[in-house]
């Protein structure tokens, strides 16, 4: 691609009910970007490229894309569906704005990594970007994983690894909403990826015409116990939790799930100028700050406001 064009008219996918495209279409409609909301899914080749011609975009952002519901165990049961989007779609789509000299940001994951002895729990040693991936224990991530290596060979393409991304509300894909949720957690520290402060930056890259694989997570981890200690301090005194092993996970799930650090040296040092990364304990802290402020104008008064499914009483 020749150098990057200035970002005048975004194609989102995944804006029209998906959460990151949603917050996508907000921040851009913020910073006066022509943005449009696809219609397509992304698995319908003749159509998406039908949408790609109408609209003209500069830039495409992707968040679309299957995780299951009420979580990933979903596709441990429907694996052709999640085929059909998470790998065809994906690589229609990135194909489509290669022929067509667009520059694609897709939403993907790191969480196909899991801790192993060159990157053990707590060393501070995480994956880096040519690392290969090494967790299959879910079919999600399993799709996620060969889906990257084939998407390198897009030069059009940014490809953004997400964990665990957390948002300064109780929307039910928050990684907060979740864990706060259950009744017992793992504690184990990981990368996590702080929305408020990522997204933006996801936009600034974006303009930047950076492509190529990123770890796309605040420096640094943060624990289970960590968050929800940051989530009783901010939002609920009253709340408590329990903790449980991996081993005893394991017997209440149906698929795997990917514990790990990512290393961001690359992110750090590729970021655009004037964008703040906090590091990941801080950016949380001041994520809850944020979400405090948020729901008490949405409920009233904290913790007494919050739904009832949300209280420990």
């Amino acid at each position: 691609m020749a150098s990057p064009s200035a970002m005048t008219r975004v194609l989102v996918f995944g804006g029209k009910t998906g959460w990151l495209g949603g917050l996508l279409v907000d921040l851009l409609k913020e910073e006066g970007i022509e943005v449009h909301i696809a219609e397509t899914r992304i698995e319908n080749r003749e159509s998406l490229a039908a949408e790609l011609d109408a609209v003209k975009p500069t830039h495409v952002l992707n968040a679309a894309g299957i995780t299951g519901r009420p979580n990933i165990d979903w596709c441990e049961d429907h694996k052709p569906e999640t085929i059909r989007t998470n790998v065809i779609g994906t690589l229609n789509l990135a194909d489509l704005c290669l022929e067509r000299d667009i520059h694609c940001t897709i939403y993907a994951t790191g969480c196909i990594f899991k801790y192993d002895d060159a990157h053990p729990l707590g060393s501070g040693i995480g994956f880096k970007e040519d690392s290969e991936p090494n967790f299959a224990e879910s079919f999600y991530s399993e799709t996620k994983g060969y889906m990257e290596n084939m998407l390198r060979e897009y030069s059009n393409c940014l490809i953004l690894r997400v964990r665990m991304p957390i948002s300064d509300d109780l929307i039910h894909r928050n990684f907060v909403t979740k864990i706060v949720k259950y009744e017992r957690v793992v504690n184990i520290p990981n990368s996590m990826t702080v929305l408020g402060e990522m997204l933006p930056a996801s936009l600034a890259m974006a303009k930047k015409g950076l492509k190529g694989v990123y770890n796309f997570t605040n420096p640094g981890v943060i624990s289970h116990n960590e968050v929800l200690d940051l989530y009783k301090k901010y939002i609920d005194p009253t709340y408590t939790y329990k903790n449980f092993t991996v081993e005893e996970q394991a017997k209440v799930i149906k698929a795997g799930r990917s514990n790990n650090e990512l290393d961001t040296t690359k992110l750090m040092r590729d970021m655009p100028e004037g964008v703040v990364i906090n590091d990941i304990k801080t950016a949380c802290d001041l994520n809850f700050q944020r979400m405090k402020v948020n729901l008490e104008k949405q409920y009233g008064p904290l913790p007494d406001s919050l739904p009832a499914e949300f209280r420990r009483l």
